[in-house]
């Protein structure tokens, strides 16, 4: 007969070839979207015997940032002074905040403190950003200055003088300054005002990027681990507490051993996350590891798991096995028990890249940040700080939980009844986002009425005490259950109000929204350019069949009458990047977005970038921001 544990160890090595299939990296077929960095930006280096001259083409639609220059002698003959390089632009980047940038050709000059003669060996670093929407990490090139005139890309260039000139580390320091110098700065070249100056309405993950930008690193670090343990009652991390504590109590473990296992799993999902930020230092935005575990045959295979697992520890079926390959199992059983940790650290990094498909605020700053300065060390650490913090509460959860627990009789099967029942949970979980709104409500129905039949909704003559208030429980279940077949039946799609079919009546706009639903760049760009001839604001929200938050936004957020008032006036895109292809990466690309949901707004072509909103936010929160933004464009 095959216990628990021989089934969970089964089950998971008859996932293995399946996530051996999974695509882990994404195709080459992105590096046709963007120049390679050194074609991008082109850098030259030659010298006067006095003055090092450093210079570096950017291509069109492509700009450097002042603040990144560097420069290294590797010839210990040769010292160098402090570079000046021109004051650039000002603008407010996107991604950095008010900073100085350069287009086209640039030239730093670096006064030589001897004078030098022959070839002159440096190191020089820079970092660039494409108009699309990729920003290159700061990239070292070794160059070899010779003592010769420029060259012929750089023929016409003339030395700048004492007014132009400024060291490399001033301008960016200069924000006394910065009101006046953008109002009489040239922006022909393209480029446009950021919001945030003038007072548009920031939303969350711009706040918390700016804020993490701003902090020192151990600042940073205890912030994120905040944000963890806040995260922790999310969506996104609630279902592995199920997972998590059906493993221990399997294993019956004493106080010490549910300790040690409960932090392999915090650790091995910390891990996970550190693995992401380093990635993420060292890639960019273009990898997106977690939604190319997100397709259906990976949620279906997990989701049809999770539910033998439950059904195994409701003691459903047995399975008997030939002797030959029982003892292989006990020695499979045998071995993995010895080597629990790092059996629950697997755990713990599948589920972050299963059981949490949504990106939410601090996550998205944090990916923002490490994306765009290509630091992997504090990209790796500040996820894992995040990924500690969200794992506290999971680590009390599974050290004090599993002793409350008695290791035997029938208050012990009854825990793993309950156990298995939120195993069916997040199974349902998992697989809500890929079938209709009404199928989903179904499914949530049959378990809601069979856990209340296994409370005892429907006995007679029960006892006084736990029985009475397990029935009146089972009742409440059995309620719910009813009204979700109702609401499944009526077309309804959300299972914490299955009966709401529509906006209730407000004097308001309450007709439900519509969305012109896309999924080609170029479509988007021809939609916003439509909207920009009509004059008409546009909000876009980026969605997936397999987002979580997405599925909340809509039934929870979209049908709020207040908000269906506020959006009235825009324009509604909705954007699918189910698929993981060429178009969905280039949509993602083009506005620096890590996966759904994300919420964009423009105006008058642009858009408004402090307003965006990545991940969940409820419809007061929605509406708030909503009238500061109409404020806002009202103002323009």
């Amino acid at each position: 007969m095959l216990t628990i544990r021989r089934l969970g160890l089964l089950l998971l090595l008859g996932a293995l070839p399946l996530l051996a299939q999974a695509q882990w990296f994404s195709s080459s077929d992105q590096d046709d979207d963007f120049l390679p960095v050194l074609e991008a930006f082109q850098p030259t280096a030659w010298h006067d015997g006095d003055t090092l001259f450093v210079g570096v083409e950017a291509a069109d639609e492509y700009y450097l940032y002042r603040h990144q220059f560097a420069v290294e002698s590797l010839n210990n003959e040769a010292r160098l002074g402090e570079p000046e390089l021109p004051e650039g632009t000002f603008t407010n980047d996107e991604f950095l905040g008010d900073v100085y940038i350069f287009r086209g050709r640039v030239v730093m000059e670096v006064p030589l403190e001897d004078s030098f003669s022959g070839p002159l060996d440096i190191d020089f670093t820079f970092q660039g950003c494409a108009d699309a929407g990729l920003c290159y990490p700061p990239e070292t090139v070794a160059l070899q200055a010779t003592e010769s005139q420029p060259p012929r890309a750089f023929a016409d260039w003339e030395p700048a003088t004492d007014d132009e000139a400024a060291p490399a580390s001033s301008p960016a320091d200069t924000s006394n300054d910065a009101d006046n110098t953008a109002e009489t700065t040239d922006t022909s070249a393209g480029l446009e005002e950021s919001a945030a100056s003038l007072g548009a309405p920031q939303s969350e993950d711009s706040r918390f990027s700016q804020l993490m930008t701003d902090a020192s690193f151990p600042l940073a670090l205890g912030l994120f681990f905040l944000a963890g343990i806040g995260l922790t009652f999310t969506p996104c991390v609630l279902p592995m507490v199920p997972i998590l504590s059906s493993i221990i109590v399997g294993q019956q473990a004493t106080r010490p051993r549910a300790f040690l296992l409960s932090a392999s799993y915090v650790l091995g999902m910390a891990a996970t996350y550190a693995a992401v930020g380093v990635l993420m230092g060292l890639f960019g935005a273009g990898l997106n590891l977690q939604a190319q575990l997100q397709s259906a045959p990976v949620l279906i295979t997990f989701a049809v798991l999770f539910s033998l697992f439950g059904l195994a520890m409701l003691g459903a079926f047995n399975l008997r096995l030939s002797p030959r390959l029982a003892q292989r199992i006990d020695a499979w059983q045998a071995r993995a028990q010895r080597s629990g940790p790092p059996g629950l650290a697997l755990a713990g990094a599948l589920s972050v890249l299963v059981v949490s498909p949504c990106v939410t605020a601090p996550l998205a700053g944090a990916l923002v940040i490490i994306s765009t300065t290509g630091d992997a060390f504090s990209g790796g650490a500040m996820l894992f700080a995040l990924g500690m913090g969200m794992g506290v509460p999971l680590l009390l959860v599974g050290t004090f939980g599993a002793t409350l627990l008695p290791r035997s009789g029938a208050w012990l099967n009854g825990v793993k009844i309950a156990f298995g029942l939120l195993l069916f949970g997040v199974a349902i979980w998992m697989v809500e986002r890929l079938v209709p709104g009404p199928v989903a409500l179904l499914l949530w129905a049959a378990l809601a009425i069979g856990t209340a039949l296994a409370l005892g909704a429907v006995q007679t003559n029960t006892p006084s005490g736990w029985p009475k208030a397990r029935q009146t429980l089972g009742l409440v279940l059995l309620t719910w259950g009813i009204a979700l077949t109702i609401g499944a039946a009526q077309g309804s799609n959300n299972p914490l109000r299955p009966l709401q079919l529509s906006s209730p009546s407000t004097g308001t706009s309450t007709a439900p929204l519509d969305f012109q639903r896309l999924d080609r760049l170029s479509d988007l760009e021809s939609a916003l350019a439509d909207a920009e001839a009509a004059d008409r604001p546009v909000f876009v929200h980026f969605t997936a069949d397999w987002c979580i938050s997405c599925r909340q936004l809509e039934r929870e957020v979209y049908t709020d009458p207040a908000v269906i008032d506020e959006l009235s006036g825009f324009n509604r895109i909705a954007v699918d990047v189910t698929d993981t292809n060429t178009q969905s990466r280039a949509l993602l690309n083009k506005f620096q977005l890590f996966g759904p949901p994300s919420l964009l707004f423009f105006h008058q072509g642009q858009e408004i970038r402090d307003a965006r909103i990545q991940g969940d936010i409820n419809a007061a929160d929605f509406t708030q921001h909503l009238r500061e933004l109409a404020r806002w464009v009202d103002s323009r």
